[in-house]
């Protein structure tokens, strides 16, 4: 007689167990080696906005970072609600912030992240001369531009390990896409897919009872994953 299929009680166990696994070893990792962490925000909201102080506090814990390091690109600082710029025209801001990141803290693996359009100008920093990228998390990439060209570039020019954590329903990132684009790498990556998330990871409430997960712990074990990739890549460099 066929097994029965398993409860929503105990594929969310499973769910944990299996993040519990190696959540101890990449702690203990990360803490050694302590990153710095600069983070770059979306295009439509500062440094201040909930979502990026919320992400930024899950970052520094799950990293250990010495340091997670937010900023606001000129055109959206001091409350300014300008329309953003082409993202190459951002590469030198970001990368002074970043320079004074490693000076401030020499010695300790740099970390590149960045939501959406931040993601996107992190992987440019990552490849200019001179940045020194130990890894890259890119959250909520955005893999598709307004005309709905695939925009991977920058991706395929990459050389450091990179971590995307994607929205299974984000329109800007078409899954099937992005594993095209993961195959012509030839950098590291690695991805975790929050099921039922969009753009910034929001799950509907349906779908959360379908899985049987709350949003903290969706985005829990995205970030254990998160953990777990970046300690194997720390690791080895």
């Amino acid at each position: 007689m066929a097994s029965s299929p398993p409860s929503k009680r105990r594929r969310k166990d499973q769910s944990k167990d299996d993040a519990n696994d190696v959540s101890a070893t990449s702690s203990s990792t990360l803490e050694k080696l302590s990153p710095v962490v600069v983070f770059a925000h979306g295009a439509g909201a500062p440094s201040s906005s909930d979502w990026m102080i919320r992400w930024k506090d899950m970052l520094g814990k799950a990293l250990h970072a010495v340091e997670v390091v937010t900023f606001d690109y000129p055109y959206i600082s001091g409350g300014k609600r300008r329309a953003p710029p082409k993202a190459e025209k951002l590469v030198d801001f970001h990368a002074d912030v970043v320079g004074k990141a490693v000076a401030k803290y020499p010695g300790h693996p740099l970390i590149l992240a960045g939501k959406s359009m931040g993601s996107r100008v992190s992987c440019m920093v990552a490849c200019k001369e001179g940045i020194r990228a130990s890894a890259m998390v890119c959250l909520g990439y955005p893999l598709k531009g307004i005309n709905g060209a695939v925009r991977d570039e920058i991706l395929l020019q990459l050389s450091v390990p990179i971590m995307l954590v994607q929205g299974s329903k984000d329109a800007l990132c078409p899954l099937e896409k992005l594993e095209v684009t993961r195959e012509k790498m030839k950098c590291p990556s690695g991805l975790h897919v929050i099921d039922g998330g969009d753009h910034s990871f929001k799950i509907g409430k349906k779908h959360l009872q379908t899985t049987g997960l709350t949003q903290d712990e969706a985005e829990d074990l995205a970030l254990r994953a998160l953990a777990s990739f970046l300690s194997g890549s720390l690791g080895e460099r």
